[in-house]
Parts: structure tokens; C-alpha cells; sequence
């Protein structure tokens, strides 16, 4: 038991780590596509490539680590957790979305983004509720 509760224990702070990054990235996002100056663009470049770096070893980390969990209750614990494998499709959207700031990045990078600032704030608030859902299924276990 005590093997599980320290993967439990860095599971949770690698998430937390991770989602610091998925949550300030989009803000930076949001500051660039309403920025206009060229000079305040390279910083924000910079920002987001370093940050999204920075972040990436955490989710890694952070499903590395939930699958050790896993291993360690066994498979009749995760066939009989059916909340385990909502959380886990979400999981995945995260790491897609993830993913999908890579491409924003490269965009900004080039100097090709269209989108607005607006568009950035909506994209903001996903991973939000993503990690609301999770954290009631971690927690409450409704089914």
C-alpha cells in the first residue's frame, strides 16, 4: 500500500505541474494574438516554446505514473473501475490538446496565427472543466 500512495502522491504533483503550463500557455496566447508590436511577439514567442518544453515532462510524468498505478492495483481493480476509463478518454483529450499547442506554437512561431484573442480565452477554459471532471471522478468515484 505504501508504494501506491507515493505513486499517487507524484502522480498528483506532476499533474499539478502540468497543468500550470496547459493553463498560463493559452493566456500567453492570448496576449500575443492581440499584441501588434514586433519586438513584444519574439518575447512571446520565447515564452510559449519555453514553457510548452518545460511542461511536456510533466505530462509524461504524470501518465507514466498513473499507469504504474494501475499496474499496482491490477486489472480486476481497473476492469471494475468504470470511472478509471471516463478519466482516462479524458486524459487522452488532454494530451491531444496538448499536442494541438505544439501546432499553436509552431504557428506563433511563424508568424501564421489568425485567430483572435477571443478565441485563445475559449480555448483557455478547456482543459478547466477537463480537470473539474477529473478530479470528480478521482475523488467521489460515481460509478
Amino acid at each position: 500500500m505504501t508504494t501506491i500512495l507515493w505513486l499517487k502522491a507524484f502522480h498528483v504533483f506532476f499533474m499539478v505541474a502540468w497543468f500550470s503550463g496547459i493553463f498560463y500557455l493559452p493566456r500567453i496566447f492570448v496576449n500575443h494574438a492581440e499584441s501588434k508590436e514586433p519586438l513584444v511577439h519574439q518575447h512571446f514567442k520565447g515564452m510559449e516554446r519555453r514553457l510548452l518544453y518545460f511542461v511536456t515532462p510533466f505530462a509524461l510524468l504524470t501518465v507514466l505514473l498513473g499507469i504504474a498505478i494501475i499496474v499496482q492495483y491490477g486489472y480486476a481493480w481497473f476492469a471494475a473501475a468504470k470511472w478509471l476509463h471516463l478519466k482516462i478518454g479524458l486524459v487522452i483529450l488532454l494530451l491531444l490538446y496538448h499536442g494541438y499547442c505544439f501546432k499553436l506554437v509552431k504557428t506563433f512561431a511563424e508568424d501564421k496565427n489568425t485567430r483572435s484573442g477571443k478565441f485563445y480565452r475559449f480555448f483557455n477554459e478547456i482543459p478547466i472543466i477537463i480537470l473539474l471532471i477529473i478530479v470528480i471522478l478521482a475523488y467521489i468515484k460515481p460509478f
